[in-house]
């Protein structure tokens, strides 16, 4: 893979860990700027909606400016709106930062997933996306853990400052490591935006979108409730959370990094293997989560599940969005974004429900469910292999 798709992957490590690093500051946040937790929480909405509403809107805006140009915009942008968030004290302001970095981060994906479908032989999409999603991955193995632990021992805006420091190295490396050229649109042979657009009234990207979306839901619905199964169902003290969510992230890094290599070439097996799995995986979750050991052993797993069978789903989107070069990876991002912000909702609908803190794993069991019985009668179109879309 070629050097670029790693300096991506590094500015997505860095945007990866500050979509995620909320959940342990939110306390220090809400004290510090003397509101409610529940009132600093809308802090974790704000910018998964700013990422959904934000990569087709940011990526039809960056359509025609030159990759390299927009990518550094968007990662300079995004380290300021970080230095802007470190030094407020003002919530609203906090607020304001943070929908603009959901507005950054979901066009800079937009654009790196279309670009590095660029870098690579028109056979190796999964690998390049597989490579670049690698940076969300080790943001929840590393970057998560360890911003909550700056968190406490320097306070919440260490953390916010350290995000903006990790930019500046990814920004000189995109400048250094991505070649200069011609807007996105004349490089990718000028289709209008209407026909990109039109891409979306056909089935197949409709259908592989949907099905990125659920299964990322699934994931998100119960990785955003981890916390209290491992101090509560399981009994553990706090300290395990972050272990918990290390293997959870390791597990999503395992399973990105097999599928990149399955995506590809095969995907049938990909699909038919991890989706039934992951299908049993969370049930046993809610059954067996009092016990450590098969808490750890299934977190890990169903992490590598997840990120497998939806990384080579969104690999898909990519190929089905062959029409689209310039607004394909806006595609795959907002199918990622509507699954991370609907699943965390549903899943909390089940919180008051008799399964208390393991409705959740419930919850993603149903969405992948769904997942699979859409996905039933489509399989040629998930499954098919990679020539009919090169050649598209």
């Amino acid at each position: 893979m070629p050097l670029p798709l790693y300096l991506l992957a590094l500015a997505v490590f860095a945007m990866g860990t500050s979509e995620f690093m909320l959940a342990g500051l939110l306390p220090d946040i809400a004290s510090d700027l003397g509101v409610t937790v529940g009132t600093a929480g809308m802090l974790t909405p704000a910018f998964a909606i700013g990422m959904v509403a934000g990569a087709p809107l940011v990526a039809v805006l960056a359509r025609n400016w030159p990759r390299r140009s927009s990518l550094l915009g968007f990662v300079l942008a995004f380290a300021a709106a970080h230095a802007v968030g470190a030094g407020t004290t003002s919530l609203p302001v906090l607020f304001a930062t943070r929908v603009a970095a959901a507005l950054v981060n979901a066009g800079f994906l937009a654009v790196a997933l279309a670009a590095a479908a660029t870098l690579v032989p028109a056979d190796k999409k999964g690998r390049a996306l597989a490579v670049l999603l690698s940076g969300t991955t080790v943001a929840t193995i590393a970057g998560v853990p360890g911003g909550s632990v700056l968190g406490t021992v320097l306070g919440w805006r260490a953390t916010f400052w350290a995000v903006a420091a990790l930019c500046l190295p990814a920004a000189l490396g995109i400048l250094k490591g991505i070649p200069a050229g011609h807007g996105q649109a004349e490089a990718a042979g000028g289709p209008a935006l209407r026909a990109e657009l039109a891409q979306l009234r056909r089935a197949p990207l409709l259908l592989v979108m949907l099905l990125g979306a659920l299964v990322n839901a699934a994931t998100f619905a119960s990785f955003t409730f981890l916390a209290p199964v491992v101090t509560g169902t399981a009994g553990l003290g706090e300290l395990w959370i972050s272990v918990v969510l290390v293997l959870f992230g390791a597990g999503s890094l395992a399973g990105v990094t097999a599928a990149g290599r399955l995506a590809d070439r095969r995907p049938g097996p990909a699909v038919a293997v991890a989706g039934p799995l992951l299908l049993l995986g969370w049930p046993a979750l809610a059954v067996l989560a009092a016990e450590p050991v098969a808490l750890f052993v299934l977190v890990f797993v169903q992490g590598a599940l997840s990120f497998a069978l939806g990384s080579t789903l969104i690999t898909r989107v990519l190929y089905e969005a062959a029409g689209a070069p310039t607004m394909a990876g806006s595609y795959a991002t907002a199918a990622l974004n509507v699954g991370a912000v609907a699943g965390p909702l549903v899943a909390a609908t089940t919180l008051s429900t008799g399964a208390g803190t393991l409705g959740p794993f419930w919850a993603s069991g149903l969405l992948v469910a769904v997942a699979l019985l859409l996905a039933l009668p489509f399989r040629a179109v998930i499954t098919a292999g990679r020539s009919a879309e090169v050649v598209r």
